[in-house]
């Protein structure tokens, strides 16, 4: 069964070519040339995945998608762009991508990169857990809210998602490749580290989270 997907890009060819070849694949497709139609359509038709292009002219793709992910848009995310230097691949996951691709790209790899997101983004099974609780750490799943030592912890979804994986994995080492796969699906160098450092600042706490040299890290919440 196909998804909902909004295509955004500048280029009118591929914008065509985008949505031709998703709908060719079953999908439900909105094509639109520019930020703003973005976030309008975005409000009209509830994609399941947005394809969003980085270079556009106004409104870019991170800006998207920064004010999407502030207005509580969870739909999977996936970036092209034409540079592929690390500044840029990081830039576009802190914005709340879920993903990237380099333009110009092969359409069997958009298609595999957009299910890899998808899968990613499935509910979780009923039996899961959505109340986290390690020591004086809690996090509530399903609301996205974090409470430390009595007091609340305000933390992006990114973050979120980390420190589920570390709580689920509580006293286990969890490691780069693990959390890269499980919440960014791209190999970024350093980004694993640069989200444990943001944790420690936001929790206060440097010892919630242990780093296990040239591993990974552990959650342990006293």
């Amino acid at each position: 069964m196909g998804s909902r997907i909004l295509v955004v890009d500048d280029d009118p060819s591929v914008r065509r070519m985008l949505a031709r070849t998703l709908a060719a694949d079953g999908h439900e497709v909105e094509a639109v040339a520019d930020g703003g139609q973005a976030l309008a359509a975005v409000e009209r038709c509830a994609p399941e995945a947005v394809v969003l292009d980085v270079a556009m002219p106004g409104l870019d793709g991170l800006a998207v998608c920064r004010r999407l992910r502030a207005r509580g848009v969870v739909a999977p995310i996936l970036l092209l762009t034409a540079r592929d230097e690390i500044a840029d691949r990081v830039a576009g996951l802190d914005a709340g991508a879920d993903d990237y691709l380099v333009k110009p790209f092969a359409v069997d790899e958009l298609r595999a990169r957009l299910r890899a997101i998808g899968r990613r983004g499935r509910p979780r099974p009923a039996d899961a857990a959505t109340v986290l609780t390690v020591g004086r750490l809690v996090l509530d799943v399903a609301a996205r809210q974090v409470v430390f030592a009595g007091r609340p912890v305000a933390l992006t979804e990114r973050e979120c998602d980390l420190l589920e994986l570390l709580l689920r994995n509580a006293g286990q080492v969890v490691t780069r490749e693990v959390a890269l796969e499980r919440i960014w699906g791209a190999a970024v160098e350093n980004v694993v580290d640069r989200y444990v450092a943001q944790l420690r600042r936001k929790l206060a706490d440097p010892a919630v989270i242990r780093t296990v040299r040239g591993v990974g890290f552990v959650l342990d919440a006293g």
